[in-house]
C-alpha cells in the first residue's frame, strides 16, 4: 500500500493528471464529451512537461479503453 501523501508536490500533480486524463477518456468513450475535451484540459496546463505527460496518459487509456 502507497500513502499519497508522502509523494512530493510534483509526483502528487501527476497522480492528478493521470486522473484527469482517466477521466476525460471515459468522458469520450461514454459520449459525455467530445475530443476537444483533451485540448481543453491540456491548456490548462502551463508546465510542458506535464502537458506532455498528461498526453501521455490519454493515450494510455485510449489503449486500455479499446479507443486507439
Amino acid at each position: 500500500m502507497h500513502n499519497l501523501s508522502l509523494l512530493s508536490d510534483s509526483e502528487k500533480n501527476r497522480v492528478e493528471l493521470d486522473k484527469q486524463a482517466a477521466y476525460a477518456v471515459w468522458q469520450l468513450k461514454n459520449g459525455k464529451a467530445g475530443p476537444e475535451i483533451f485540448l481543453k484540459e491540456a491548456e490548462n496546463i502551463a508546465d510542458d512537461d506535464e502537458r506532455d505527460f498528461y498526453h501521455q496518459s490519454v493515450e494510455t487509456y485510449k489503449r486500455l479503453m479499446g479507443m486507439a
